[in-house]
């Protein structure tokens, strides 16, 4: 499995996604799951991909190659806006499912596949979407600045409760990054290393891309303290009072 958040806020973009694929506790493997499209002055897209390895990598292929629509291929450095990015992903997933769902089904292995898709492109807005199987999607909003893929219940809570459209770029690296250390901590078949990338709003070009392993320094240090803030909370808070209410 995997986990993937994005948030789409109000200076830029945060996208963070693990690296573990496993098919067992004796199989595990390490694969990007980032797939960055950029041509600096003129579009930044960054796909995250979630679910059957197998699948997800023949959508970003096809993604590669192009695809054909109308008599015409297409791909995410042909497009003119993110919402045309977005279909063009979908009728990419839908690709692969008429060509493997059939043979999948009869292997019963499902089509599991899930993607996040962000960025910007020239004279455009900034997006944030999440695609599902079936091709379709939703896109994120300011009331609801963030989307999650994968092993995501264990790294929601953080979000639900401090990530805002106008929170800063860089406190929301620090949300994702805790959003993920909890996921990582509740969830063996999500593990390091993690990439991360930053985009700021209307550069056109990636500020920040960064593989992050065991031995970051400020993932242990966000770790360590963001733990030790929680144990510190727990103690601060004051026990229930219903036994003397029972008593009196």
């Amino acid at each position: 499995m995997t986990y993937c958040v994005g948030l789409a806020l109000k200076d830029g973009m945060v996208l963070l996604s693990d690296t573990r694929t496993n098919a067992g506790v004796d199989n595990i493997s390490t694969f990007n799951k980032m797939h960055v499209f950029e041509k600096k002055g003129d579009r930044v897209i960054v796909l995250l991909a979630a679910g059957n390895l197998a699948s997800t990598q023949a959508v970003v292929n096809l993604l590669n190659e192009g695809i054909e629509i109308d008599g015409r291929v297409r791909t995410l450095f042909t497009v003119k806006t993110m919402f045309r990015a977005a279909e063009l992903v979908g009728a990419a997933i839908r690709r692969v499912w008429e060509t493997d769902g059939k043979s999948m089904e009869e292997h019963h292995v499902s089509f599991d596949v899930s993607f996040l898709l962000g960025g910007q492109i020239k004279n455009g807005k900034l997006s944030l979407f999440e695609l599902y199987s079936a091709g379709n999607f939703i896109e994120a909003t300011a009331d609801t600045p963030y989307l999650q893929i994968g092993e995501h219940k264990y790294g929601k809570p953080i979000l639900d409760r401090t990530a805002k459209f106008d929170t800063d770029l860089y406190d929301g690296v620090k949300l994702a990054l805790v959003s993920m250390d909890s996921t990582l901590r509740s969830n063996l078949s999500v593990g390091l290393p993690i990439d991360l990338m930053v985009y700021r709003k209307d550069a056109l070009e990636i500020e920040l891309r960064r593989r992050i392993t065991e031995t970051d320094g400020y993932f242990k240090m966000l770790r360590e303290r963001w733990s030790a803030a929680l144990r510190e909370a727990y103690r601060t808070i004051p026990r229930p009072d219903w036994e003397a209410e029972k008593s009196g």
